[in-house]
């Protein structure tokens, strides 16, 4: 592995949540395909996409940027998930486990972002 996106533990958990919610989709209805199904798609991508993205920008602080956009996107997923399942589409046990990894890489990327913020503090 060569890139520096591909050895961190926060972008390794973001691709498990793509995977596990594109598992999670693949039952939803055929009306839910270009509504709730792609959106919910698009985020958890978008979170994993926007780690591997800010890693090979230019400073700290570009990467921090693509982090918090990767944050929003996190959340967009577990608001997902609570329409999902007021929708009836996916149980609890289904809720909870997706919820909690997406709350795992709320926490990484928090931290990431204060060891980042740390690091440019110390450079100024």
């Amino acid at each position: 592995m060569s890139f520096k996106f591909e050895k961190l533990l926060v972008w390794q958990k973001a691709l498990q949540l793509s995977e596990r919610v594109n598992i999670l989709v693949k039952n939803f209805p055929k009306e839910e395909l270009f509504i709730l199904v792609s959106q919910l798609k698009r985020a958890a991508d978008s979170v994993a996409l926007n780690i591997a993205e800010g890693s090979t920008g230019q400073s700290d602080r570009e990467f921090i940027r693509f982090l918090r956009i990767a944050l929003r996107s996190d959340v967009e997923v577990v608001c997902g998930l609570h329409i999902a399942i007021r929708r009836g589409l996916i149980d609890d046990q289904e809720f909870k486990q997706t919820y909690g990894l997406c709350e795992e890489i709320l926490v990484m990327i928090n931290g990431l972002i204060r060891k980042l913020s740390t690091n440019i503090k110390s450079n100024d």
